[in-house]
């Protein structure tokens, strides 16, 4: 497999940018022409525009400008002095992209020699493509300058490990990890630990109604309560799950045709699921359960026959990686006037230690023990990457291929490190989405990650199936989240779904496992789009679906059409025209029924008498010559 460095890649030092002027300035007799270089004087990667460097006409300036890194950005207005909300819009626009809002004082910078104030816009801009690209103002308010600041979500990567990352990346090892991950298409992601205990309340407050800001999912509950270390160590005299739960999990996995099996062996709280040298804070050491948790559960999988992966946040410890530098962090980008992500770092109780003695000590050293635990291990799924700097992810990822080259790392591991992506929580990238990589979306049966115990918005199976399959042609993998409570036990509702799940597999799994995307996607409905873990909120699934709407996966000469709704006696797939290639043989997935077929220019047209499918649809397989 060839490597295509993806558009998300950050590899190119700083920010070049040219400005060619050529507009005329028509408040008065003279035409400019400029061409100027601009100085980054705050960051490499920020741009910055002067009104001097502009053609003015009348309240009007513009810039063209190249951009080599792609991305998220924010884009701010500079003014000098302190000022207050300024209620008149201004209006931006960036290529077809329009920004028009008020002025709100967002920032003061420069406070006690030369102090500027920092209006930053709500809306932020993606730059899909690094090329050239046009902004224009708006505004009879003057102002010093114009940046657009990378998002902070927006890591951009120096190069300087870029083809060290490219060999490891790219090795036969690798590789044949990629390959596998391709295949198996279909996971279960398990988040589990000492906040299963509380399912989602702490002295009988739901997390909902925590006086604290924070995500209000149940493994946050230390963060989003704002537990300190003492008070949450508590959990840990009381967790002592099931002898069962490991061969429980993995037969349900089974069942639910799951090809792998991701747990969190560390999550942001700090606690680990299994036997740790480097610290005492385990499940060994730490509760009466005694035993390694994450040992015996990849134990159980492999007996099952199912592949084995962790979830380790590297970036992220309430219990030992102090405030995560936020602290420092904010004061920098406070001066100079950008956006500080606190989220998910402890400055409510942090560990006396420094955030780098925290690696050394704790995030590098568990990364060895896991990899020496479980040799074969297919995966580490990194997270809390926020504040982590190039140097530190770089080092974890060749941590991890140091010790064993086949284990793959995902996204997260920053920097864009990771040998493949994710979509994000919940999220279903759409098709206009560029995705270089080989990515997944990792899900939620509800809307929740870890135990919640009054959360019963459970998704049906139906739901499921339609991200599974949108997901499926457009070429990822489906990482499906349960979160067992603390005795192990994973909730009825959760469990049946994902046994329905497995029935629908156990019929159609081969226009799942190891397939890609057609050059056709879908037709006769609108794509599946999520955008984070409580998407929908309380509102139920109201999707409906006809006879008319299918998507389209592929394997070797193969395409699969698949329906999410019971068979009729005749089936068009208008994509399957003759215009798709010959076809030579057409069967239902699971019926040893011939059906009568032809095609033609009007599509694929098939009969079949008396073939009862299952509830949740079926599947056409058409062999092409």
């Amino acid at each position: 497999m060839k490597y295509i460095l993806p558009t998300y890649r950050k590899s190119i030092v700083g920010l070049s940018l040219f400005l060619s002027i050529a507009v005329t300035f028509n408040s008065c007799d003279e035409s400019i022409s400029k061409k100027e270089t601009v100085q980054i004087e705050e960051h490499p990667n920020w741009l910055i525009l002067e009104p001097e460097t502009a053609i003015k006409n009348n309240t009007a300036l513009e810039w063209n400008f190249e951009l080599k890194h792609s991305g998220l950005y924010v884009v701010q207005l500079v003014r000098d002095g302190i000022h207050e909300d300024l209620d008149t819009l201004v209006s931006i626009k960036i290529d077809n992209d329009s920004i028009r809002e008020p002025l709100l004082k967002s920032y003061v910078i420069n406070k006690t020699s030369n102090p500027q104030t920092v209006s930053e816009f709500k809306k932020t801009i993606d730059f899909k493509e690094a090329k050239s690209h046009t902004i224009s103002i708006a505004s009879n308010t003057p102002f010093a300058k114009i940046r657009v600041v990378p998002h902070f979500k927006n890591q951009i990567n120096s190069g300087k490990h870029e083809t060290e990352w490219l060999a490891m990346h790219n090795s036969p090892e690798k590789q044949a990890a990629l390959q596998w991950f391709n295949e198996a298409k279909y996971g279960m992601f398990i988040h589990w630990g000492l906040y299963s205990q509380a399912g989602g309340i702490w002295k009988d407050v739901r997390i909902e109604e925590s006086p604290h800001p924070g995500p209000h999912v149940a493994e946050w509950l230390m963060s989003t309560f704002q537990l300190s270390r003492e008070e949450y160590k508590e959990l840990a005299k009381t967790f002592n799950p099931d002898a069962s739960f490991a061969q429980n999990i993995a037969k349900l996995a089974k069942d639910a045709g799951m090809k792998y099996v991701v747990i969190t062996s560390k999550h942001h709280d700090g606690f680990a699921l299994f036997d740790s040298a480097s610290s005492e804070y385990n499940i060994v050491d730490a509760t009466p359960y005694k035993k390694d948790a994450i040992k015996e559960l990849y134990d159980a999988c492999l007996e099952q026959g199912l592949d084995f992966g962790v979830y380790y946040s590297h970036g992220n410890d309430w219990m030992d990686g102090t405030d995560g530098n936020s602290l420092r962090i904010k004061k920098r980008n406070d001066s100079l006037g950008i956006y500080a992500h606190m989220t998910g770092k402890n400055y409510w109780d942090p560990s006396p230690n420094t955030y780098e003695s925290y690696f050394e000590n704790k995030a590098y050293p568990q990364i060895s023990e896991l990899l020496a635990l479980m040799p074969k291990l297919k995966l580490i799924w990194f997270d809390g990457d926020g504040n982590i700097n190039e140097e530190q992810s770089f080092r974890f990822y060749k941590l991890v291929y140091d010790i064993n080259p086949s284990v793959l790392v995902n996204r997260r591991v920053g920097f864009g490190f990771g040998d493949y992506e994710d979509a994000g929580d919940n999220k279903i990238p759409s098709v206009k989405e560029v995705l270089e990589k080989q990515w997944e979306t990792c899900g939620t049966t509800n809307g929740s990650w870890g135990f919640k115990s009054y959360d019963d918005n459970w998704k049906s199976t139906t739901e499921i199936l339609y991200y599974f399959i949108d997901i499926a042609s457009k070429g990822g993998n489906y990482l499906l989240n349960i979160g067992p409570d603390g005795n192990g036990d994973v909730p009825i509702a959760s469990a049946n779904i994902l046994r329905e799940v497995g029935d629908w597999l156990q019929i159609n799994g081969d226009a799942i496992y190891g397939s890609t995307g057609w050059k056709i996607l879908n037709e006769g409905q609108k794509e599946a789009l999520s955008n984070e873990t409580t998407h929908r909120g309380k509102k139920q699934f109201d999707r409906s679906f006809s006879n008319q709407e299918f998507w389209f996966t592929a394997k070797e000469n193969k395409v699969f059409a698949i329906s999410l709704v019971p068979i009729e006696s005749t089936i068009t797939i208008k994509s399957l025209d003759e215009n798709a290639g010959k076809i030579k043989n057409v069967r239902i997935l699971g019926s040893n029924e011939k059906p009568m077929w032809k095609q033609t220019k009007n599509g694929l047209e098939i009969s079949v008498k008396d073939l009862i499918s299952s509830k949740n649809g079926y599947v056409v397989e058409a062999t092409l010559e």
